[in-house]
């Protein structure tokens, strides 16, 4: 079997690589020359872990190739994934590739799209004459962990009518399927809407930890006890649950734009998922709030924000809340300075030169006002803190990942404050 990738962003980039890590010959297209080139010589346009390694095992072994011809790409593949970023042109994409198939060629539209775009994708192409059998396959990769997400997935889920479809995918999917891994087949629609509802309800579950996060600030309780127990209910579950950690990145905005807009335009008022995304976007305005009470006044201070990404082992800074924070700071005449260990040219292009980057945390903390721990980087764990605390002009730690140990950093001499923490 011959299968075809269209797009070599972020999500054609994961796509490509672990199908072809399954054993199975993949060509990936792609008009960009440049990138198409880069990429078949092993390099990636972005950080992503543990990607690299499967690129480069997999053209080493011949199972992944790269191509600019479209027809050449479109004529040998029987499956063909559509995993642009974007769903902006993909209806029109679908309809020029469909030219060049063979009758009963396979479309499996993994970019994330809107609730009605397979079906509309469908008249397009049976208005061509041309028989493509089109199946909705809503993918669950997060930034950081992509690589993990697409090999171990709770559920593979397949909008399509036709059952050789099915059977072809999950010949495709063979190593998950034999692992367990359930096979949920239904309609395009509820396709196309579990990855737009899967998104919203972790959402909601973490701005509802962050919510309590803050009451428990208030009643001298202790959020990280609080998540453990809640987590170890079964109906409730642990992942996602961790105070402090809000939620970011391209494609959850882009999921939550997109069912806030479906909802709006059939005049339905989520009201859940609006207030989601206002605990989400208050998290800042917190962080802010308690750095003003430890440094007063905060205007001319010098502030250390270690982590850019919006999570680790991703250079992705899309929906970032240490941008945010950045530029909430810089408004209030505070001085700056960045430390991330990958995410800084992204933060660049975010930030105009107001912030000072540093090559490492401990060029950061000297001199330093207070540090923010803003990333969950592992790597933050391990920094030498009683060297810090002999750099830093004020030893102030606002861990907004409730990553470091409270009572360590204390005993170092540290004024340490945590989310939802007393």
């Amino acid at each position: 079997m011959q299968i075809g990738v269209y797009g070599t962003g972020y999500l054609g980039t994961v796509a490509a690589a672990c199908l072809a890590d399954f054993g199975t010959p993949v060509t990936v297209f792609d008009e960009d020359s440049s990138r198409v080139e880069s990429l078949a010589e092993g390099n990636t346009p972005f950080y992503e872990r543990n990607l690299k390694d499967i690129l480069r095992r997999n053209l080493r072994a011949a199972r992944l190739t790269y191509s600019t011809d479209l027809v050449s790409f479109a004529q040998k593949a029987e499956i063909i994934f559509f995993a642009a970023d974007s769903y902006r042109y993909l209806e029109e994409i679908s309809e020029q590739v469909a030219r060049e198939v063979a009758e009963g060629t396979v479309f499996v539209i993994m970019t994330p799209v809107p609730v009605g775009t397979a079906a509309r994708i469908e008249k397009r192409i049976e208005a061509t004459g041309k028989k493509i059998v089109i199946v909705s396959q809503p993918i669950f990769v997060t930034d950081g962990c992509a690589v993990e997400d697409f090999n171990w997935p709770d559920r593979i889920v397949l909008g399509t009518n036709s059952n050789q479809a099915v059977l072809l995918l999950k010949q495709v999917f063979r190593p998950l399927v034999m692992r367990g891994v359930p096979v949920i087949v239904t309609n395009h629609e509820t396709a196309e809407l579990v990855r737009e509802a899967s998104t919203a309800f972790v959402a909601t579950k973490i701005s509802f930890i962050n919510e309590l996060a803050s009451l428990c600030e208030h009643v001298n309780a202790d959020a990280v006890d609080l998540a453990l127990a809640l987590g170890l209910d079964k109906k409730i579950a642990p992942r996602c649950l961790q105070p402090g950690a809000g939620f970011g990145g391209a494609f959850v905005e882009a999921d939550m734009d997109s069912l806030a807009q479906l909802a709006m335009g059939k005049g339905i008022s989520l009201r859940i998922l609006t207030a989601a995304r206002e605990v989400n976007r208050s998290l800042t305005d917190r962080v802010v709030e308690k750095l003003s009470r430890l440094v007063e006044p905060v205007a001319g201070k010098e502030v250390g924000i270690l982590g850019l990404a919006f999570k680790p082992n991703t250079n992705s800074v899309a929906a970032s809340s240490s941008i945010d924070l950045a530029r909430r700071l810089l408004d209030r005449g505070v001085h700056v300075r960045a430390y991330d260990p990958v995410a800084i040219p992204d933060a660049k292009v975010e930030l105009d030169g107001a912030v000072e980057y540093c090559e490492n945390p401990y060029d950061l903390a000297q001199g330093a006002d207070a540090l923010v721990i803003s990333t969950g980087w592992p790597e933050f764990r391990a920094l030498d803190f009683d060297k810090i605390k002999r750099l830093v002009r004020q030893p102030i730690i606002i861990d907004t990942k409730n990553l470091l140990d409270s009572t360590r950093m204390r005993t170092i001499g540290f004024q340490y404050v945590g989310i939802g923490r007393a």
